[in-house]
């Protein structure tokens, strides 16, 4: 009797583990699968920030595959959680949150490529006592990361002896992308002293999105504004939403003004701009990473034909185009501007892969390069920029193909210079927090 019962009661949980078991063991399949897929595409440098995972300490959960918001980033192999499309990862940290053993650290760079990280603690403040970054420059490129960091960097400018209680500026905020935004309306809520400068224009480096660049998000909260369940938005919705927003907080952005210097005096500081100067207690930099648009170095770069960032791709209407990169800048650019009527566009990208591009924008690629509307070019480099033609050097064989316009797509230098100048450090980072 006491057998037949607990043949009753095992079996239906026997049943259950088994069919656990097969569905774990198919997606381990899968997961071993994309990894291979990675290492043979050559596609194993994250872009940004991203979790290492330590094996001693993984329990195999799951709870960090489940997470990711993006997708099969992670997955289960042996047992163990494992990074198998590290080029797709963006940084989104979620999978750290959820690991209930603290086996994930998020780290910037790798083994062999470094990232230039300016020096930040946890309060975002930097190794100069009173200057503060949030956002894209220290490592945070996406918007609800960034939004999160500008208003909790104002905490801690909150926290500083003196702010609240003279006549200066509380804080000067230098730049008015998101994080940049958030941290102006926090100063708003606390009613803090402060000026929001920026050089540009509003929406910071997302402005310079090619028009209809899709923004990935998530979920964020803005200080007086409330939470917003956005998942993605185009570079033009993002923008009107932040202008709507600007509107509603009555928020002044000091839009055009550019900072050239920031000194210490004292205890202060002495923010000094194309306009004027300002005194305050603290500086916050919410400014994007890309900086100074990284050159060819080639010659004929110099004329008015080459441009390092796409804004409209009509303007390439019926001409021939180059596009030189191998990031989502890169390739989105160049499958914008072959939708266009009467386009002839190439791509040319230095390595054999476009390791460094999500996967939608992979795809977008090969569909468009399958179609006919784009050439890509792999292991090439430009060597000459003419007057209506550009010389391109493709595994040591050198082509002359016709141009009307060359889009350099190739990043930022970082503005170290500026950083420096004020005093902060700037670390390479090789696969370290």
């Amino acid at each position: 009797m006491a057998l037949d019962l607990l043949i009753v009661y095992a079996a239906p949980m026997l049943g259950v583990w088994a069919t656990y078991m097969a569905v774990r063991k198919r997606k381990e399949i899968k997961s071993v699968a994309k990894l291979s897929a990675a290492k043979d595409a050559g596609l194993l440098e994250p872009a940004s920030l991203h979790p290492i995972i330590d094996p001693a300490l993984c329990i195999g959960c799951g709870s960090c595959v489940r997470a990711c918001p993006e997708g099969d980033i992670l997955g289960l192999i042996g047992g163990k959680a494992s990074l198998v499309e590290p080029s797709h990862c963006i940084g989104h940290g979620a999978c750290k949150a959820v690991c209930p053993v603290n086996a994930i650290t998020l780290v910037f760079g790798t083994e062999t490529r470094g990232i230039d990280i300016p020096n930040v603690d946890e309060a975002f403040q930097t190794n100069v006592p009173g200057i503060f970054i949030a956002g894209e420059l220290g490592g945070m490129g996406l918007v609800r990361n960034a939004i999160e960091q500008g208003r909790q960097a104002i905490d801690s400018v909150r926290r500083i002896k003196n702010v609240g209680k003279s006549d200066m500026l509380d804080v000067v905020i230098i730049g008015c992308g998101p994080a940049g935004l958030a941290a102006s309306l926090a100063c708003l809520q606390h009613r803090l002293r402060f000026v929001t400068l920026e050089q540009d224009s509003l929406g910071g480096t997302v402005a310079h999105f090619p028009r209809g660049k899709l923004v990935m998000t998530a979920p964020f909260t803005l200080p007086l504004a409330g939470k917003f369940n956005f998942r993605e938005l185009s570079k033009e919705q993002l923008i009107a939403f932040f202008m709507s927003i600007v509107r509603k907080a009555r928020l002044k952005v000091n839009v055009g003004e550019r900072v050239e210097a920031v000194a210490r005096v004292g205890d202060s500081f002495d923010v000094r701009t194309n306009r004027g100067s300002y005194r305050t207690h603290a500086v916050l930099l919410a400014i994007g990473r890309r900086g100074t648009p990284r050159k060819l170095e080639v010659p004929g770069e110099e004329q008015t034909k080459v441009v390092y960032r796409l804004i409209d791709p009509e303007q390439y209407r019926g001409q021939h185009v180059l596009v030189v990169g191998g990031g989502d800048a890169a390739l989105e650019a160049a499958c914008s501007i072959a939708d266009e009527p009467g386009t002839t566009v190439t791509l040319s990208h230095r390595s054999e892969s476009f390791g460094r591009a999500k996967l939608k924008n992979r795809q977008r690629t090969e569909a468009t390069a399958r179609s006919g509307r784009l050439r890509v070019i792999y292991n090439s480099s430009v060597k000459r920029i003419g007057h209506d033609d550009v010389d391109i050097d493709a595994d040591g064989d050198t082509s002359t193909m016709r141009n009307d316009a060359v889009i350099v797509c190739v990043g930022g230098i970082l503005p170290t210079a500026f950083l420096k100048s004020m005093g902060i450090e700037v670390e390479t980072k090789y696969g370290t927090a």
